[in-house]
């Protein structure tokens, strides 16, 4: 039996406990009981989350037996520093598990417990750019709904935490299994870690008539040539000029814009048609299948095949 500790902070997240039906339902499907499921504190007893509902919990110590630990975070992460008690614990809890999972903001404990050096990681969208700043030494992918580096789980939103939990169940219990969790629990798309936080169509949104003409013009020519000096000619400006205002207004290179427009795009026709990974690849602006694939695995962590895949399991569901 896997035993998974949730460890809980006073003003705990309330969502990080919807994440444990997934562990219930695992149980379910499986018909028998594979995981058993334990809150724990540092002082033990009743905790109150986010929204004032409260929790009873064993109180967490070097004693404390996890083969998974969760770790919640609180709303504001930026409004309260963990205590040095909370992160020696997380820290040596960590060193004897199999697994930990930074649930949202959950993410900023483990990283002040130093378990995220060097690691792959994603957190709440709003809190990325500071997640970046304090944690120069963590590779933040705060365009991914989860992210499984290793031993070390993190997910973004609360949302996406359930995702995250039936990824663990899947890396334990199979595909097949993970499917129909997820089919009782009326999660109509399973998310692989691949999916995006939000649109990138949406977050490139630039004021001027200019610009606006040039992504228009991108979206609807993925496969032509979309370099900045051709990109430039169609709104009559100099590269140079158009690539000094494009940064201004959208914070980002048109060639990065360009690549997330094919990317996002790409990865709706995966997941909402039938065409072939080829023809994908060639209306979208990619060289090849290959290429095609080395970009998902590169920025998304998943390939193109296991996002239709997915797609089509969801389908069957619906």
């Amino acid at each position: 039996m896997h035993k998974i500790g949730y460890f809980l902070t006073e003003g705990f997240q309330v969502m990080a406990l919807g994440t444990q039906s997934v562990f219930e339902f695992a149980n379910v499907v499986a018909k028998e009981q594979v995981y058993k499921v334990t809150n724990y504190s540092l002082t033990g007893g009743v905790i109150t989350s986010s929204i004032g509902a409260s929790v009873n919990t064993e109180r967490a110590s070097s004693e404390s037996q996890a083969d998974t630990w969760m770790v919640s975070g609180i709303v504001d992460p930026l409004a309260r520093d963990s205590t040095v008690d909370e992160l020696d614990f997380v820290k040596s809890a960590a060193g004897r598990a199999q697994r930990v999972g930074g649930l949202c903001t959950g993410a900023f404990v483990l990283a002040e417990a130093g378990l995220l050096e060097g690691r792959r990681v994603t957190t709440h969208w709003a809190y990325a750019g500071v997640f970046k700043e304090r944690f120069p030494n963590t590779h933040v992918e705060a365009d991914r709904i989860f992210i499984n580096d290793g031993s070390i789980w993190t997910s973004a939103g609360l949302s996406s935490a359930m995702d995250l939990v039936l990824g663990m169940v899947e890396n334990d219990l199979g595909h097949e299994l993970a499917n129909k969790v997820a089919r009782v629990l009326v999660m109509y798309h399973r998310r692989s870690g691949g999916q995006s936080q939000h649109s990138e169509m949406l977050k490139i949104a630039p004021k001027s008539d200019r610009i606006q003409a040039a992504l228009a013009h991108a979206r609807a020519n993925l496969g032509g040539d979309l370099s900045a000096d051709a990109l430039a000619r169609v709104v009559h400006l100099s590269e140079r000029q158009f690539r000094r205002i494009f940064l201004a207004e959208t914070g980002m290179s048109p060639a990065k814009a360009v690549e997330q427009l094919r990317l996002e795009t790409a990865r709706n026709m995966i997941q909402r048609g039938h065409h072939p990974l080829e023809v994908i690849a060639r209306e979208t602006g990619f060289r090849d299948r290959r290429h095609l694939r080395e970009v998902f695995i590169r920025k998304l962590g998943v390939s193109p095949q296991s996002l239709r895949r997915d797609a089509r399991e969801d389908d069957s569901v619906v």
